[in-house]
């Protein structure tokens, strides 16, 4: 994968905010639902959107600024170091200690007793770790995503419908191979999701900011509204205010709703039309919106 400031753009110095700008501009030019029927477009979306995740998750990304993992977020293999390497890390003139877990432990054990006796511990191959970032409707839906190892080995990973951020996914059999004839380790693959630039999600349900005119908030309107799961048509009641929110029932994820939040826009270059008429209009039924809102 290319390199993740790259993508985006910006200086392996960039601040969050500076990330997380360039990743909105790339976003609305590049969405697929701006750009239908566009493959390049899909695919420069994706990459734009894993360089994001990775970037905008302050451990992950100073693990990339580290070399410990590459900009598909997968560890990369540690150098093979020999026990000579070993002997020249001296302190105040001892050996340095070197801390084992129980996977380490047992491969020690299990070469002993293989020198010793001529056949060792049937030791389970250790499991390895991977990252993978999807995009948001992939893990609303469920996708198959292939995983490319360090080794030049892929992995198909089955992404399930409602998959959060977060998640881990364990493959079974996938990790490194066991001694002698015992089973081979898991691999566990850490899944992050990429934003979206229209939806987000709260629990199973997912929000949308939905812009309107004056007109379709004062008198109604029936619009095509993009939902997880395809766009669906709406109805806007009369007088809805900017902040109405609309339920979509079940079109959300997993069975989730999809809220539909309203947000009035007013033409950018100004309607004098309209200005006029409410220059002299007179409300039948005047109100005060801020009523309520005034200090002693």
């Amino acid at each position: 994968m290319e390199d993740p400031y790259k993508v985006l753009g910006v200086e392996r110095t960039a601040s969050e905010d500076a990330i997380r700008a360039a990743y909105r501009k790339l976003a609305k030019r590049l969405h697929p639902d701006l750009n239908p029927g566009k493959k390049d477009a899909e695919e420069r979306f994706k990459t734009v959107s894993a360089a994001y995740a990775l970037l905008s998750d302050p451990e992950k990304r100073a693990r990339f600024d580290r070399g410990e993992i590459d900009a598909s977020g997968a560890e990369r293999p540690p150098e093979r170091r020999f026990y000579r390497d070993f002997g020249d890390e001296v302190v105040h003139g001892k050996y340095r200690a070197q801390s084992f877990g129980p996977d380490d432990l047992e491969s020690i054990f299990g070469a002993a007793f293989r020198d010793r006796f001529g056949h060792g511990f049937a030791a389970r191959g250790q499991d390895v770790h991977y990252s993978l970032t999807v995009d948001f409707l992939e893990a609303a839906n469920g996708a198959v995503r292939r995983l490319g190892l360090p080794d030049g080995r892929t992995l198909d990973v089955t992404i399930p419908a409602g998959l959060k951020d977060g998640q881990v996914l364990r493959l079974k059999g996938q990790g490194l191979p066991g001694g002698d004839e015992a089973p081979a380790g898991d691999a566990l693959i850490e899944v992050s999701i990429a934003p979206h630039p229209l939806f987000r999600r709260e629990g199973n349900d997912v929000v949308l900011e939905l812009p309107v005119t004056l007109k379709e908030a004062v008198l109604g309107a029936k619009l095509e509204v993009p939902t997880v799961k395809g766009p669906v048509t709406l109805t806007i009641p009369p007088n809805s205010s900017s902040g109405t929110r609309l339920r979509l029932k079940g079109r959300g994820i997993s069975g989730g709703h999809q809220y539909v939040v309203l947000k009035l826009v007013l033409p950018h270059d100004g309607e004098p039309e309209l200005a006029s008429f409410l220059e002299r209009w007179q409300p039948r039924h005047p109100f005060d919106p801020r009523k309520g809102m005034r200090t002693p």
